[in-house]
């Protein structure tokens, strides 16, 4: 079996991405500290512009160079796996709060 192959930049963007934003989350459950709910919901938007620029740089060269870029887009759908997270995320903080 071959191992999948992605780029620094969009490996290391996810992997900020998601363990920074675990984190919070677990902080905030133990914690209980609205500070933390503040600071995740400007975290999300952060990481999500961010995620975005980065996807949209991977799609591009992965659409430029289709045969020589093939970790270009495994990239670009690693970074698409943090959208169904964070809505998992939130989904958890809501039950949580209620």
């Amino acid at each position: 079996m071959k191992k999948i192959k992605y780029t620094a930049l969009g490996r290391n963007t996810f992997l900020t991405s998601f363990v920074s934003g675990t984190l919070i989350l677990i902080c905030y459950l133990i914690t209980k500290a609205d500070l933390l709910m503040v600071f995740g919901f400007y975290f999300v938007i952060l990481a999500a512009v961010v995620n975005l620029l980065i996807l949209l740089y991977e799609l591009m060269e992965f659409l430029i160079h289709i045969p020589d870029k093939k970790s270009s887009g495994n990239s670009v759908l690693l970074l698409l796996v943090n959208i169904p997270i964070t809505i998992l995320y939130m989904g958890i903080l809501i039950d949580f709060k209620l």
